[in-house]
């Protein structure tokens, strides 16, 4: 047995790999070659997860764990305050909303009461492994929509688990104290948590710093040992995850921790798409197609306007409302558990649950493509979202003032070159796409404004006409060419510092009109090869310049919690 599953993980994770790498040649997501996998490693074809699936299933759901441990310990108070509202408000109406329109639509076509009830159920919730995936893959989790669209997520998924906690107890003789028993049992182990936490765990994380193995193995442990006891008591092992992450958001080590599960997170989420994409178990006939495709075009289309039109009543930007808004235009995994949960209780035959995972399918591979691409659809659909335009969130506070300098992106390198401007005691202002950032530096007392380098209509507020220095030190190409083409049509004569990762893109940011642009690497050896010939052979002063470079870091690296990297 041990061997057919090593054999069976062998070939799922090898397939796994040559469809990412055809998946990354042809710029399509991931997720869709993993989900892929899962569907060629599953009964309707290969058959490789017969003597294997509970493994799988118990690895991916690891992985779940991870991913929201990780996700747990980016989630700064602040930034929830400033969306938790919005978040409560919109999580909340968007199930009631998706979850009354997908029952009257499955009710009408002919399924019965209890079955519609389970299918507007299984459908009112998005998937949080989804959508924080692409998020960070794509490094937008700290942007506004990022944080938005994650707290409506979380929202989702405390409903979810009431939801797998109630359904048993509605099947069996319950009581209303039951399940007040079991929510009050819910919050005194999260205060219980946290009281831990606050009261322990400081200094003690101070003495595992010391060790890297013990810091990722502490990490490890407690995120695994928290989502058991949740999932023990018959909440989520999400939730217990969240729960973990959150109880540590407060160290000093979060980034190091972070960073060092990341890689295994990333293993065991791969191991969960191939899983959820096996779940299609019965042949697919056309009748099932035609009612997957209405669902799926009724979640792709109807959650996002959904959550368009509820943003919109706070005043948000339509920017940031389609972003949020199309990030979660698929079901979740708790969709699945749901429909599982419904099956063994005798409230759904296998062909609901087939019906559901393959809608699961669909959603998820439309919206993987949405959110990967969402900024480039954003610009094709920018004139007709006016309708779900805000008018009371101003996202650049400081639009009406004339700066000398603008700096897009305060991550590590922008850090240092704001120190340099605050010695020049020039007049700047720092834009950047991470709420997180610009409380930090309004608590400062510096200049700061929220908004995205690659909006258009963002870029149309700022006066880049008047400022005779521009600065990205954001890499990515694109925004790049927007400030560009901006400050070109603003007949802006200011000098324009761009970023690049790759010589590639420096070339082309250079042809473009960028009257330089930093290319940390070779910065960096230009650097080196001005040092090396300088003080050759003496030790001293390496030390010296490195003890220098240490305090720098030390420094930045406070700094770096409120970065985008």
């Amino acid at each position: 047995m041990a061997e057919e599953i090593l054999v069976s993980l062998s070939v799922v994770i090898g397939i796994s790999a040559l469809l990412a790498i055809l998946a990354r040649i042809i710029k399509h997501p991931p997720i869709i070659a993993y989900i892929i996998t899962g569907i060629l490693a599953g009964p309707l074809f290969l058959n490789l997860l017969s003597s294997s699936s509970d493994t799988i299933q118990i690895f991916s759901r690891i992985g779940v764990a991870f991913l929201l441990f990780i996700v747990g310990l980016n989630l700064d108070i602040r930034v929830l305050k400033e969306v938790g509202k919005v978040s409560l408000f919109a999580g909340i109406s968007e199930i009631v909303v998706t979850a009354s329109i997908a029952f009257l639509i499955a009710y009408i076509i002919g399924f019965g009461g209890v079955t519609s009830l389970y299918i507007a159920t299984a459908l009112a919730f998005s998937s949080t492994v989804v959508v924080v995936k692409i998020l960070s893959d794509k490094k937008e989790i700290d942007t506004l929509h990022g944080r938005i669209a994650l707290g409506i997520l979380i929202v989702e998924d405390f409903v979810a688990a009431l939801a797998l906690m109630i359904i048993p107890l509605v099947s069996s003789n319950f009581t209303i104290y039951s399940i007040l028993l079991k929510l009050g049992t819910a919050i005194l182990l999260i205060a219980l948590v946290f009281s831990f936490s606050i009261f322990f765990f400081n200094r003690f994380m101070n003495y595992l710093a010391r060790s890297q193995e013990a810091l990722f193995l502490f990490g490890v442990s407690w995120a695994l040992v928290l989502a058991t006891i949740f999932n023990l008591l018959g909440f989520s092992l999400e939730i217990g995850a969240l729960i973990a992450g959150m109880s540590l958001a407060s160290s000093k080590y979060t980034l190091e921790l972070g960073g060092k599960i990341k890689p295994l997170r990333d293993f065991f989420v791969v191991l969960f798409f191939v899983f959820f994409g096996s779940q299609l178990a019965t042949a697919v006939n056309f009748h099932m197609i035609k009612l997957a495709l209405l669902f799926s075009l009724f979640i792709f289309m109807g959650k996002p306007i959904i959550i368009m039109s509820l943003l919109k009543i706070f005043g948000y930007k339509k920017r940031t409302n389609f972003l949020a808004g199309s990030a979660i235009a698929q079901i979740s995994e708790f969709s699945l558990i749901i429909s599982l949960l419904a099956f063994h209780l005798g409230h759904m035959n296998q062909e609901i649950i087939s019906l559901i995972v393959l809608i699961a399918l669909i959603t998820i591979g439309l919206s993987s493509y949405s959110i990967h691409y969402s900024g480039t659809i954003f610009k094709k659909l920018s004139g007709i979202l006016q309708v779900f335009e805000g008018n009371k969130y101003c996202e650049s506070k400081c639009k009406e003032e004339d700066y000398e300098v603008i700096l897009f992106g305060y991550h590590r390198l922008g850090y240092k070159i704001l120190k340099s401007l605050q010695k020049m005691k020039k007049k700047f202002v720092v834009v950047d796409y991470n709420p997180k950032v610009i409380l930090a530096l309004a608590e400062k007392g510096i200049n700061a404004i929220y908004g995205d380098a690659a909006d258009e209509s963002f870029l149309s507020e700022i006066k880049l006409e008047s400022a005779k220095l521009v600065i990205s030190t954001i890499p990515e190409e694109n925004p790049n060419l927007a400030i560009l083409e901006k400050m070109k049509k603003a007949n802006s004569k200011a000098v324009f510092i761009a970023t690049a990762e790759h010589s590639a893109d420096a070339l082309n940011l250079y042809l473009s009109g960028a009257d330089f642009v930093i290319v940390p690497q070779h910065l960096g050896g230009d650097y080196m090869s001005d040092i090396i010939p300088e003080f050759t052979f003496d030790r001293k002063k390496y030390k010296s310049l490195g003890e220098k470079h240490f305090k720098e870091i030390s420094e930045g690296k406070k700094n770096s919690n409120y970065s985008t990297n």
